[in-house]
């Protein structure tokens, strides 16, 4: 069982590790690149500087971090945008991704709209939304790659349930 807090400071050097080898597995894995990121996920500053710009959580397991996930709600947090989320590889396919998207659900009760983005070739990812709900909508090309763009509209008895 996982449990969530809001990242501070003193976390980003770790945040930044765990990203960095997640991401850089998941490029092994399917791009056959030995690192390859969605910009700054090495990058100690841009991890301190994202818990200013959203809500920034830490994924705990026995007190140490494995993951994180940063929420960009609108004003009124009828939408969210799920920036990013992440799981050290040695603790993904244990449920935490769905633990954590609980959490979200749960945490942010009036956003009835999710939208993400996540690589086009990251088709793990892919599954890991569809089986939650989440629709492709779209493809952005930008400088020889491609974003994928997800939505989640929660409506009718599963929204009511948080899920």
């Amino acid at each position: 069982m996982l449990t969530f807090e809001l990242a501070r400071p003193q976390d980003a050097a770790m945040l930044a590790d765990v990203q960095k080898r997640t991401f850089d597995d998941d490029a092994r894995r399917y791009q056959d690149k030995e690192e390859d990121g969605p910009p700054g996920y090495d990058s100690v500053p841009w991890q301190a500087e994202q818990m200013q710009q959203g809500h920034y959580y830490k994924l705990l397991k026995d007190g140490g971090i494995v993951g994180g996930m940063i929420i960009f709600p609108s004003p009124t947090e009828e939408e969210c945008h799920l920036g990013r989320i992440f799981i050290d590889p040695l603790y993904q396919n244990q449920g935490f991704g769905h633990e954590a998207l609980h959490f979200l659900f749960v945490q942010y009760p009036a956003a009835k709209r999710w939208t993400l983005d996540t690589p086009s070739w990251a088709v793990r990812n892919h599954h890991f939304y569809e089986k939650h709900g989440f629709i492709r909508t779209g493809e952005i090309y930008d400088a020889g790659s491609s974003e994928s763009i997800w939505e989640y509209e929660r409506t009718g008895p599963l929204a009511e349930a948080g899920c």
